[in-house]
């Protein structure tokens, strides 16, 4: 796992060969991120399915009630086949634009 810290996030991406043992790692490592917005980079993987996909499902549950962001970048999938309870986007521009919008909502009391 490769981290960067930002202005107002924390990017992660995979260095696993499997994205379910990806999604486990950071699921038993949650705590070492739970105060961060956080956007999960896995971009390079072009051929994602939904069932390695809803690998992250509790995770973003988690850590939503947090009132943190949780983003996961990755164009793979069509959106309509996502459940809504996931925010995926195509590009790392769209994760951090979403990070900043749920920021302001948060701070407005949404």
């Amino acid at each position: 796992m490769k981290t960067t810290e930002k202005e107002n996030h924390l990017l992660i991406e995979n260095d696993q060969d499997s994205i379910t043992s990806f999604a486990s790692y950071l699921t038993k490592h949650h705590d070492e991120f739970v105060a961060y917005n956080v956007i999960i980079d896995i971009q390079n993987y072009e051929n994602l399915r939904l069932d390695e996909l809803l690998g992250f499902l509790e995770l973003s549950n988690v850590h939503k009630k947090q009132k943190k962001s949780f983003v996961i970048v990755n164009n793979a999938l069509h959106m309509d086949k996502v459940p809504e309870e996931l925010m995926v986007v195509p590009t790392l521009q769209e994760a951090e634009d979403v990070v900043q919008m749920e920021e302001i909502e948060r701070d407005l009391g949404f």
